[in-house]
């Protein structure tokens, strides 16, 4: 459990009732982006209140009357996903910064440019970020969010989440770890194992890794591997 010093108020409205928990903003998240399930380990107290700050304890009545349950766990992980999460100013940009180096994270990987079928750089998916200024909402998940930025950020970047498509063709003596790279980046969609051992497939991948590809297999492959982009 987090400690009192350390945790904020969540507050989830009922009718005219207030819920209200005291939990660990950052617990809290995790939860809210399906990161972790263990509800009990964010609250600093295990209890419900009607105001936390007088330390009044919410009546079961009425827990039952609006949660079908008295169970502390349940009820917190609704007030969690539901309710309102009140952070201190440092907390909030703490966790806004976090989210936005996740958001970036995803894009990086997944998408890229329609017509060139490469991925964007980092540093110009971030300034689009910034020149579209971009909130980032510290409490909705990642994925909650994302349709809302690509929108704003395609006026300013060509974008497209579509995954990449790559042939590959590897010799016989780099197959063992150049295949491996392979498998642990992308998905194989169709292979074929010629009689010398050289590997030909074709790969489905987040457009963002694309990169880290070839320059696995280029390494691994001592630059001996025929790669294409298919459309």
């Amino acid at each position: 459990m987090v400690s009192l010093e350390d945790a904020v108020v969540a507050r989830l409205k009922k009718g005219t009732d207030h819920f209200e928990i005291l939990v660990d903003p950052y617990e809290a998240e995790h939860i809210i982006e399906g990161k972790a399930d263990a509800v009990l380990k964010a609250l600093a107290i295990d209890a419900i209140f009607s105001d936390s700050k007088k330390g009044t304890h919410a009546p079961t009545e009425l827990l039952q009357k609006y949660f079908n349950t008295t169970s502390v766990e349940p009820i917190a992980k609704e007030i969690i996903l539901k309710g309102e999460i009140q952070l201190t100013t440092d907390q909030r940009r703490d966790l806004q910064e976090q989210k936005r180096k996740r958001i970036v994270d995803m894009i990086v990987k997944n998408a890229m440019d329609p017509k060139t079928k490469m991925p964007h750089p980092r540093i110009r998916i971030e300034l689009a970020m910034e020149q579209a200024r971009i909130h980032i909402d510290p409490f909705k998940s990642v994925n909650q969010q994302m349709k809302t930025i690509l929108e704003a950020l395609r006026p300013l970047l060509p974008l497209s989440m579509e995954a990449s498509r790559v042939s590959i063709k590897i010799p016989p003596q780099y197959v063992g770890p150049a295949y491996s790279a392979v498998r642990s980046i992308g998905t194989i969609e169709r292979e074929d194992w010629q009689s010398d051992g050289t590997w030909i497939g074709i790969v489905k991948l987040p457009a963002g890794l694309q990169g880290e590809l070839f320059d696995k297999l280029n390494t691994l492959t001592k630059g001996n591997v025929e790669t294409r982009i298919l459309k």
